[in-house]
């Protein structure tokens, strides 16, 4: 019988000819998967869908995308080989630094059908020029900062769909298994901790530079995340209506919002809590961490549990200083809940196998984790070529660490710091608490 084979184009004879560098080939796998995964979460929406409405914490689907492959360019094509832009006006259509956050709705945007062309032509450049460029330290450093870029935009565009309502992610599995309460603190010995990203660490982004010594006193942390149980407790005891248990910001905060509640939790039939997912009403999971709950919230809670949120120091010093809390081996499903593997999160009792040397669970994965921390420099700071990543949100936005179940594992290590403003409910963040 004659077998067919699929036609192949003259790039792909060039780049299976060449003679790659097992670092840039491994690397080339990565920057297709993360296009996989963004095309995936946007291809899925309608042209009706597309054309969201003016909020300040979503982007313009259409533009989000455009923004990842013009981001890849710009650093990696016109940077790094300065080459010259494929689209006049890509700087004045996707330069998240010159085109304001309202701005992007007024734009006149590529159709759909030019924005997925613009996309693709992108990385067919980008790939074409990493099979056939020596690898070095700087070809390394801006495709990972592209890479890590676009698996940032892809977690993004995941609690996207859940602001807005639409349907879970395409593809993924719904975690539906009840699991178990972890309770209880582990104890995390006192003394000095050196805090932040060594030298020998392959990519780390400015915030974590460098490794320097804290000093931490010996503290109670809570082996896993707050849950849903315990969180509907302190809502059922009013603590969205007390005002003793707000700080300042957050009281004013929780006034102008008329916050009553978690942002997707609701009343259901009984007077029992349910939750929005996506665009389906459950009931809450109980052993699951609450999710979708800003700085002000976390803060208020441990206030009515009388406990505290635990600085990043001490989240790190829990953590411990290897790469991960489990050793320096990459993560798989047994340690941590990440890549997006279900369209929400798993039960605190589970992936066992990655607790802390100290007995913490879930400390990489399932939720993003807030801790008491302002985003602020370490010393000697001196910002990456990329300047906007950190250096502008310093002094107003809180830390928050850890990765959740959207989050991509190759993003992360103990070390990894987001950061996001204190008000915000949208991210796929809880928080662990620490004993006064």
């Amino acid at each position: 019988m004659r077998q067919h084979t699929r036609s192949r184009s003259p790039f792909d004879e060039r780049y299976n000819r060449a003679r790659m560098d097992p670092r840039a080939r491994d690397l080339a796998a990565d920057l297709k998967d993360a296009r996989g995964r963004t095309l995936a979460l946007f291809n899925g929406l309608t042209e009706e869908q597309l054309s969201v409405p003016t909020l300040a914490i979503v982007n313009p689907p259409r533009w989000e995308l455009g923004h990842v492959a013009w981001f890849q360019e710009y650093w990696t094509l016109r940077h790094l080989a300065n080459q010259r832009p494929t689209r006049a006006d890509g700087d004045a259509l996707f330069d998240s630094a010159a085109v304001h956050h309202d701005t992007r709705w007024e734009i006149a945007l590529p159709s759909t059908a030019e924005t997925l062309r613009y996309v693709a032509g992108i990385l067919d450049r980008v790939l074409e020029r990493l099979a056939t460029t020596p690898w070095s330290d700087d070809v390394e450093y801006f495709h990972r900062l592209a890479l890590f870029h676009e698996d940032m935009h892809g977690e993004a565009m995941v609690y996207t769909r859940q602001t807005l309502g639409y349907a879970a992610p395409g593809g993924v599995q719904h975690v539906s298994t009840p699991g178990a309460a972890i309770e209880g603190d582990v104890e995390i010995p006192g003394g000095t901790f050196v805090l932040g990203a060594t030298r020998d660490a392959p990519f780390v982004f400015d915030n974590e530079k460098w490794a320097h010594p804290v000093e931490v006193e010996r503290f109670r942390i809570a082996r896993a995340p707050v849950t849903q149980a315990e969180f509907a407790a302190f809502v059922e005891e009013g603590g969205y209506r007390r005002d003793e248990l707000w700080t300042p910001e957050g009281l004013a905060w929780r006034v102008k919002a008329d916050a009553q509640h978690p942002v997707y939790w609701l009343r259901g039939t009984g007077g029992r809590w349910q939750r929005r997912h996506y665009d389906q009403l459950v009931a809450l999971e109980e052993n699951l961490p609450v999710l979708h709950v800003n700085w002000h919230e976390a803060t208020a809670f441990c206030r009515w549990a009388r406990r505290r949120l635990p600085t990043e120091a001490e989240w790190e010093c829990a953590a411990g200083n290897r790469k991960f809390p489990w050793g320096d081996e990459d993560p798989d499903a047994s340690r941590a809940h990440l890549d997006l593997k279900s369209d929400g999160c798993v039960p605190v009792s589970a992936c066992e196998s990655g607790d802390s040397e100290f007995g913490c669970r879930q400390m990489i994965g399932n939720v993003w984790e807030w801790t008491a921390s302002a985003f602020l420099p370490y010393p000697g700071f001196v910002a990456d070529p990329y300047k906007e990543y950190s250096a502008p949100w310093f002094g107003t936005h809180k830390v928050l660490r850890g990765g959740c179940f959207a989050t991509r594992a190759r993003l992360l290590r103990n070390t990894w710091r987001n950061f996001y403003t204190p008000d915000r409910r949208d991210v796929l963040a809880g928080f662990r608490t620490c004993a006064l």
